[in-house]
């Protein structure tokens, strides 16, 4: 079966959680919908959303080449990721859908309104990769924009100055405990505030688990979530007592605080999140060096998931201007520019990126991710595969419960038995 996540994955990453970055680059209101010229001559205007703080350039360029060969103006709504799902959910209601849209997943209500994108996943000029599609009946339903997965950024220059090595090679790297107590000298040494930073999603949470060598919550034959194996109970004590505000602040798991912000002030050793920070990061980061770090074992695994999952919604007269434009988005030599722009790893085969990073660093992060993905366990993938097949049997996780359940056993309200058997009634509630 072909696969795609439908549990929500890279629009989770808190670098694009930012209500205010992401309102402030918003193009247009929400409330102005697809148009036509109104003459009757033809689709004059579609609009196109996503969700995004950092990687936004390369939408907007290939909109200007597309109206300019095209003559339809692409109408970019940059959505505020919190409530994003409910917005695609009240605008299906309201039979207000977008024309194209950037989405973090599939959604039941609105899955029967896509169309049919084979002609350009299928187009073998584009080589994009097909064990990545949403296939059902032999429909595509959507083309991720990029491959993403979870991993470890450090601060250089905290490194440097208290005279700890890390390793560079994933086929060389460090064990989670290993990794902690260099990231303690550090620390105790440059006199920082936290060793570390963790993005507060279920998906990175994922990341942890397989690192540690458990299972997860993993989506059995019978189509129910299960009690967990015991190498994933211990893995969520383990990682419920670093959130002690020395190794981790209790804040970013408890309270929402921000640990793109808490990285970026250079107060912090390292950052666990994934490849979508780099292009941030080449620009965002000027008062330290940073750098991408193997993400420590002993199991080598991460969270791989696709990026934004482009739709095109069947919305009458717009539909083939909107089916043009996802179109022109894939053609190989636009898709090179936009993953160039964007700081994307390809969904198309072969391509030689030149990515526009003036900082070594981008450069480097981007091999170690390459070669992560190609070294990480299968086990790496198995929550976005999850989350397709609940989509096409037209169910799908709106609410995953991790965040909310992890958050009371690290405040101390509840043991991790509790939490667990929390997290996946709290699962199986919502598939019915």
């Amino acid at each position: 079966m072909t696969t795609s996540q439908a549990a929500p994955s890279r629009l989770t990453r808190r670098g694009f959680l930012s209500v205010g970055a992401a309102a402030a680059l918003s193009l247009t209101a929400l409330s102005a919908c697809s148009s036509d010229d109104g003459d009757g001559s033809g689709t004059k205007k579609i609009t196109f959303w996503l969700s995004t703080s950092a990687q936004l350039d390369g939408y907007t360029n290939l909109a200007k080449e597309f109206e300019a060969k095209e003559g339809v103006t692409v109408e970019i709504v940059n959505v505020p990721y919190d409530g994003y799902q409910d917005k695609l959910r009240q605008s299906a209601q309201a039979n207000s859908l977008p024309d194209v849209a950037s989405v973090p997943s599939l959604d039941p209500i609105w899955i029967n309104q896509l169309q049919d994108l084979s002609a350009t996943a299928n187009n073998e000029a584009n080589k994009i990769r097909k064990d990545i599609l949403t296939v059902q009946d032999g429909k595509t339903l959507c083309i991720p924009s990029d491959i993403t997965a979870a991993g470890l950024f450090i601060n250089k220059t905290l490194f440097a100055k208290a005279g700890v090595e890390f390793p560079t090679d994933p086929n060389k790297t460090w064990t989670w405990d290993e990794f902690l107590a260099a990231t303690a000298k550090v620390r105790d040494a440059a006199k920082a505030k936290y060793s570390l930073v963790y993005d507060n999603s279920p998906a990175r949470i994922r990341a942890f688990i397989y690192n540690n060598g458990g299972k997860g919550f993993q989506l059995g034959s019978d189509g129910k979530y299960a009690t967990p194996d015991d190498a994933t109970i211990q893995a969520l004590t383990k990682f419920a007592a670093l959130n002690d505000d020395k190794v981790m602040p209790k804040s970013v798991w408890t309270s929402g605080a921000d640990p793109n912000a808490l990285f970026k002030s250079g107060q912090v050793v390292a950052y666990f999140s994934g490849v979508w920070q780099v292009a941030d990061f080449a620009e965002g980061i000027t008062n330290f060096e940073w750098a991408s770090a193997p993400t420590p074992g002993p199991v080598h695994a991460t969270d791989i998931n696709l990026g934004g999952k482009v739709v095109a919604f069947n919305n009458g007269d717009r539909a083939s201007a909107a089916k043009k434009w996802v179109d022109f988005m894939f053609q190989r030599d636009n898709y090179a520019k936009l993953a160039q722009s964007n700081g994307y790893l390809s969904v198309e085969a072969g391509l030689d990126l030149k990515y526009p990073f003036t900082k070594q660093s981008a450069l480097d992060a981007f091999a170690l991710y390459n070669k992560e993905i190609e070294l990480a366990d299968p086990i790496s993938s198995s929550g976005q595969a999850a989350g397709t097949t609940l989509v096409l049997q037209g169910k799908a996780i709106q609410t995953d419960p991790t965040k909310t359940e992890m958050a009371k056993f690290i405040n101390g309200q509840q043991d991790v038995q509790k939490t667990v058997t929390n997290i996946v009634n709290g699962l199986n509630e919502q598939i019915g």
